[in-house]
């Protein structure tokens, strides 16, 4: 069974509001801290970059603009 990006996403926040060592890994190598927990190994050409929100930070991502590359963005994080 293949979890969705945003299943997996939700999981991974879950696992890091309940665990203090892997947030702080995830923070530090987010690529071998899933890999570690989930035993999912993401791509080495889609950069990972995780950052803490708090009450005072909030953080806007913009998505790449729609276009033919797109999908193939979405089916390789997919893949992860």
């Amino acid at each position: 069974m293949s979890l969705s990006s945003e299943q997996l996403q939700a999981q991974i926040i879950e696992k890091a509001w309940g665990d203090p060592v892997f947030k702080q890994q995830l923070l530090d190598n987010p690529k071998e801290a899933i890999l570690a927990v989930f035993g999912i190994e993401i791509p080495a050409d889609i950069q990972l970059t995780v950052v803490e929100e708090t009450e005072s930070s909030l953080y806007l991502v913009i998505p790449p603009a729609p276009t033919s590359g797109i999908s193939n963005l979405k089916s390789q994080v997919a893949m992860w």
